[in-house]
This record gives structure tokens, sequence and C-alpha cells, in this order.
């Protein structure tokens, strides 16, 4: 389809990343999308860079629109009762007009300067797939399949009403549940007669319990701290020199949600500053611009620090797996840095607009 026209496969794959990755976990998105940009990448004879540094730091800006957009919002929803409707009403505009904004930047100031670029891949898992059945030592090696149409556009047809369903029903949970089930039932697993038989089993043993883990033990440590009052004291110290004014504080909960988010883990942060939100509202102050404010805070300082956000991280991974040596730590750290001040500072006068005019 774009075998002649970088920008048209920028463009479409970094909107159609950003759009997926406001309904699924961005680090789900990365996984998806990488390898596909950077094979596609290579039958282009382009290099993947641009398309992987528009996609990483979009999807940023798509944990913004929807409550189950990451897995911070989803507490932050549960906490406050944020509905679908209250995301798109509030900070929609602010995602649309950054979305464009940092692809037409980044159009300009890095595809541009790549339209010329030849790209050919040195390492081995770059070239051409192994056929089907191939072997490879003693083992049986199956790296491509035919594709199913008719399952293909099933799932593609499930995968819409889950959207569906997520902002129409507001128990995230309950939504969760029931597209597990659907996608289980639609994706049978085949049995040495030829029969389908839905296997939800299957399907834990493909569940990366590592990452289960990793969070469990960031809320246990979460638990440990509050025990012992590092919590108490962090709350304390933040709202002893929160200003008294409504847009100071707004723009002070965002910046500093934005520079912890970006130096350590955003979900350790959102629950740290989660009672400290509370205790404000119950001063009086407006609990929309307020949440507004640190929902942006959460959400855009993954790109501050590629360690700040999984997904960076997992680019900087399968880049240096597939041989994309320009898609390093430096670039994407100087880049996404770049971008992540860009956005603070839309953050900003996106606040501003909205609490002197509507507040």
């Amino acid at each position: 389809k774009f075998s002649t026209n970088t920008r048209g496969f920028f463009w479409v794959i970094c909107l159609i990343s950003t759009g997926s990755a406001a309904f699924i976990e961005d680090i789900s998105v990365a996984i998806i999308f990488i390898p596909m940009i950077i094979k596609t990448s290579e039958k282009m004879k382009i290099t993947p860079t641009p398309i992987l540094l528009g996609m990483t730091i979009c999807i940023n800006l798509a944990s913004t629109l929807t409550p189950f957009g990451s897995a911070e919002n989803v507490l932050i929803a549960n906490q406050f009762s944020l509905t679908s409707q209250w995301f798109f009403f509030n900070l929609g505009v602010y995602f649309i007009i950054g979305t464009l904004s940092t692809l037409l930047l980044l159009d300009y100031f890095i595809v541009k300067k790549h339209l010329t670029d030849i790209w050919i891949p040195h390492c081995e898992e770059n070239k051409e797939p192994l056929e089907i059945g191939h072997l490879e030592g003693h083992e049986l090696v199956i790296l491509e399949a035919p594709i199913d149409k008719k399952v293909f556009y099933s799932n593609m047809i499930s995968l819409g009403v889950l959207f569906v369903l997520l902002i129409v029903i507001p128990n995230i949970l309950f939504v969760g549940f029931l597209g597990m089930l659907i996608f289980v039932f639609i994706n049978p697993r085949r049995r040495e007669s030829g029969k389908g038989k839905p296997d939800l089993s299957y399907y834990f043993t493909k569940v990366n319990f590592k990452l289960v883990f990793f969070f469990i033990s960031l809320f246990v440590l979460l638990f440990c701290f509050e025990k012992v009052g590092i919590i108490q004291f962090l709350e304390d110290f933040v709202i002893n020199i929160a200003p008294a004014n409504l847009f100071l504080l707004c723009i002070f909960i965002l910046v500093i949600t934005s520079i912890l988010s970006g130096l350590l883990d955003n979900l350790p942060v959102t629950v740290l500053f989660i009672p400290i939100l509370q205790v404000l509202m119950d001063a009086g102050f407006s609990a929309t611009p307020i949440l507004i404010a640190f929902i942006l805070g959460i959400n855009l300082g993954g790109n501050i620090l590629p360690q700040g956000s999984a997904a960076d991280m997992m680019t900087l991974e399968l880049s240096a797996k597939y041989c994309v040596d320009e898609m390093n730590y430096k670039r994407l750290l100087k880049t996404g840095g770049i971008f992540a001040i860009y956005h603070i500072i839309l953050g900003v006068a996106y606040l501003a607009v909205l609490i002197f005019v509507f507040f």
C-alpha cells in the first residue's frame, strides 16, 4: 500500500497505533506494532526509526483519552468515579491537538530528513521468514501460518465490540472479563480429532506473569511505605507547599507528577497522589481541573526518560533485537524528552484556557 509513500506509512501507522493505545495498554500496542513497522520498513527499504519514534511518543498521549488507556487511569477512574464520557469531554480536545501537532512536528523535523535514507538490516532476525515446517536443528519451527480470513474478521469485529462495551459499560473489570471469554470462544483450540474447543487454560499459559508479579510487588512495597509513615510524610509535604491559587495548583500537580513519572514508574506515583488529590478536593478546590492536570502529568511524564514508560523500554528492546541501531537510548531520550516538555507546556496552556474560561 505504501511502497513509495514513506509519509503516508508514517501517518497511518502512527494514527492507528495511537488510536489503539487509547483502548489497549500501551506496552501491548508496542509489542504488536513494532515488529510490523520494522518488517514493513525492511520491505520498503526505509529506516523505521522515525515511525518508531512517532508511535512511541504518541501512544503515551493516547493514554489520556480513556479511563482504560492505562493502568493508572483505571485506578483514577475507579477512585473518583470517572466515566468514558468524562474523559472524552474533558481531555478529547487536548488529545486531538497534542497528537496532530506532534505528528506534524515529527513529520517536518524527522521524517522529512530520512525520506532518502535506505535501510538494510544486518542481523538474523530480519532475514526472510522460513517456510512452514522448516527444521532448525532438531526443532520444527513454524514462523508463519496462512491467514484464515474468517478468523481474522471475527476477531476484528469482536475487538470493535469490546471497544464499544468499554465505552458504554462503566465497570471496566466486568467488560475485561467478558472480552476475555468472547475471544476464548471465537478462537477455540484444535484437538487431534480436528474439532475446536474453547481452552481458557491454554491462554493463561501465554500470560506474562512476571509483569503481574511486578505490579503485585509494587503495591506491597507501597503498603509498607504507608505503614512506616513515608506516604503520609510525602502527602503532608506536597500539601504544605501546594499553591492556594487553583491555576497554580494545577500547574504544580501537572509538573511534579510528570517529573516523578519520568524518573519512576507512573503507577506508584498515581497511588501516592490519589489521597493528596482527595484532600485538596475536600478543601474546596474544583475537582475537574485538578483531575485533568493529574491525568496529564501521570501519562505524559513517561516520555521524559525512557525508563519512565514500559512502552519506551519495549521499543528499545525490540529495536535492539531487530538491529535498528538508530533507535537507541540516546535518540529516544533526546527526542522523547523534547516532546515531553512540549506536551507539558501544551497541557499548561490547555489548563489555562479551561480554568480562566470555565472556572
